[in-house]
């Protein structure tokens, strides 16, 4: 523990990845986290980049985890659903800093009136918000993980790959 000598507020100066003191989490444990993570964190950093050669853009958004895929809704117009659209894929990061969780997928877009049964219905019941009732078209994105990678510091780098071609190597 250390004390901010201006605030007297105390941060923890433990290096421990999983915050138990018990060092690296294995990477069953970290499969688990990031199981968890995906069903209920409520936002996620979306980074797409312009095919046609612009400049990448990094958005927070809101998304809902099927159990296989998960979908985002932003607006088609915006840069960010320009992006999905056209390039079909996209890198996504869960977590904080010391607990991420990084997604690399490929989208397919879903107008509002293409979305399968159930979507929109559990997206909004997730977020507490409904794209299909704003005033503006908002578009769907399905994100199919290609490869998920998930770590905490340094020591679970080396073993940070749990998905790839869309499976689970454990």
């Amino acid at each position: 523990m250390t004390t901010n000598e201006t605030t007297g507020a105390t941060t923890s100066t433990s290096t421990s990845t999983s915050g138990n003191g018990n060092g690296p989490r294995s990477r069953a444990e970290r499969k688990a986290n990031a199981l968890r993570i995906l069903a209920e964190e409520g936002d996620v950093w979306v980074a797409t980049a312009d095919p046609a050669g612009g400049g990448p853009t990094l958005m927070p958004l809101a998304f809902w985890w099927d159990g296989e895929a998960v979908w985002l809704s932003t607006r088609p117009t915006n840069p960010t659903g320009a992006n999905l659209r056209a390039s079909g894929t996209v890198r996504l990061c869960f977590g904080t800093t010391r607990d991420v969780v990084h997604v690399e997928g490929d989208v397919t877009a879903f107008t509002v009136d293409a979305l399968p049964p159930g979507v929109g219905d559990a997206f909004a019941a997730k977020d507490g918000w409904d794209p299909r009732k704003d005033p503006d078209p908002y578009d769907f994105y399905r994100v199919a993980p290609r490869q998920l990678r998930a770590w905490g510091t340094v020591p679970e780098l080396r073993d940070r790959l749990l998905m790839k071609g869309g499976r689970w190597l454990l």
